[in-house]
């Protein structure tokens, strides 16, 4: 497999090497739930309300990944800096504390969601009507939990690794089986829901299958679980993957959080029909925002290695080509969400009176979206160099001290209904954007100058 030179290869060329695979597995991995949205909302009679239904689901669904990124997105970048120092040896010991980390989490995970799956929906906002379509995806989709998180808690260290068209493959694989299992199961054995949820998690089987033997049998560095015995030298470890990660925890924990909010706030001001709204504008935001994902993510383990090999320079160049190529893909993607709101929609419902609704929404929940690629620049070079505490805060800083409180303030105390809920979003992206930015310049910049001097 062609591996991507970290120590000697141009940023621009090795930025690109990472973040098209990388790319191409983010835009293939929507297929995982936006295929499952798409073919249900098309459900004859039932489509509209069931999609609402599945939206109920999505808080889980992000924890679930949450914690994927918790032990993927914590170890991977400790993974690279040592590396980039040549401790591989180090590295390896990382990565295979990530992993058993991540098999336990799994388990526990899985339980505690079959165990209470109801009442867990019932909070989510979930009606009862609501809970006979929520109730069997979730419990089916609770099941793939372990081929989920290893999926996409490991295929970080692939990239990290270089083999980013590697990383690429696993997605595609389970995606692919998706597309082509989803209307089978949906459809052609007329298992609706439940058909989705099967169909996501043979998928998902697939995707860990080949993440597993990759880096077991094929990567430079392999993984294992940890042996009992190497369980007290690294605890170390485990503490630095998991302060690294909550940043990236937090922030896709705070998703579910807000979502669980929104949808809370839509069912008593505007009722089902405006989860069905917030469940379309959601799928259009993770479909939006994947290329900057990419970008931003293939970036990230070539900061590190740099930064791990003490190249101030190098490091300062991959994150201005990353927060360049950003900006670019941002400004199209914002004028297109803006000014062909109705394409977007729909991909994903063609029921005309849902339209009426969700376009003046859409227009507003995006209204600021050119801030939200400064809150992801920041995030990544702070979690890049490990930077811990800042990566925390800004992560708590947008989505909790911010968009949760807004969201119940600007519907009742300022009287804008739903459209209070959609306002909050733009608002926390201008604020929260704009200061994780600002206070990333002013930390990392001077620490680069600093490097290069003692250099």
């Amino acid at each position: 497999m062609k591996q991507i030179d970290f120590e000697n290869g141009t940023i621009t060329g090795n930025i690109i090497g990472a973040a098209i695979p990388m790319l191409a597995a983010q835009l293939l991995s929507l297929l995982y739930n936006i295929v499952d949205r798409i073919y249900i909302a098309r459900i004859p009679g039932i489509g509209s309300t069931a999609l609402g239904s599945i939206g109920l689901c999505f808080p889980v669904i992000i924890i679930i990944t949450a914690f994927s990124n918790l032990f993927g997105g914590g170890g991977a970048p400790l993974f690279s800096i040592q590396r980039g120092m040549g401790h591989d040896r180090k590295a390896g010991r990382i990565m295979n504390t990530s992993f058993t980390l991540l098999c336990i989490c799994a388990l526990l995970l899985m339980l505690i969601g079959l165990l209470f799956t109801r009442p867990i929906l019932i909070l989510f906002g979930a009606s009862k009507a609501a809970l006979k379509y929520a109730v069997p995806y979730m419990m089916i989709y609770l099941l793939g939990t372990f081929p989920s998180m290893a999926a996409t808690g490991l295929n970080p260290f692939i990239n990290s690794q270089g083999y980013a068209t590697t990383g690429m493959l696993s997605v595609a694989l389970g995606a692919v089986a998706n597309l082509i299992l989803d209307p089978i199961f949906i459809f052609v054995l007329g298992l609706g829901i439940k058909g989705a949820a099967i169909a996501t998690v043979i998928s998902q089987c697939f995707s860990a299958f080949f993440v597993l033997y990759f880096l077991t049998k094929k990567a430079q560095i392999r993984v294992h679980l940890l042996r009992p015995a190497q369980f007290p030298g690294s605890l170390q470890d485990a503490c630095n993957i998991i302060s690294l990660g909550t940043a990236g925890f937090i922030m896709q924990l705070t998703n579910s959080l807000v979502s669980i909010c929104c949808n809370n706030v839509l069912a008593q001001t505007g009722g089902d029909l405006y989860i069905s709204v917030m469940t379309i504008i959601s799928s259009i935001r993770q479909m939006v925002e994947t290329p900057i994902l990419a970008i931003t993510e293939g970036s990230s383990p070539i900061i590190s290695y740099n930064y791990g090999a003490r190249r101030p320079d190098r490091v300062f160049r991959a994150a201005a080509t990353m927060g360049f190529l950003a900006l670019v893909y941002s400004i199209l993607m914002w004028g297109l969400i803006l000014t062909k709101p109705r394409f977007l929609i729909h991909i994903f419902s063609s029921d005309r009176e849902l339209w009426k609704d969700a376009v003046p929404a859409l227009k507003l929940y995006f209204a600021a979206f050119i801030f939200m690629l400064l809150q992801y620049t920041g995030q990544t070079i702070f979690k890049s160099l490990n930077k811990k505490k800042q990566a925390i805060f800004f992560s708590l800083l947008r989505k909790v001290i911010i968009v949760v409180p807004l969201t119940y303030l600007l519907p009742y105390s300022f009287h804008l209904g739903t459209n209070g809920v959609f306002l909050a979003e733009p608002v926390s992206n201008v604020i929260g954007g704009t200061l994780c930015f600002v206070v990333m310049l002013a930390t990392v910049l001077p620490e680069l100058r600093q490097m290069k001097e003692q250099k």
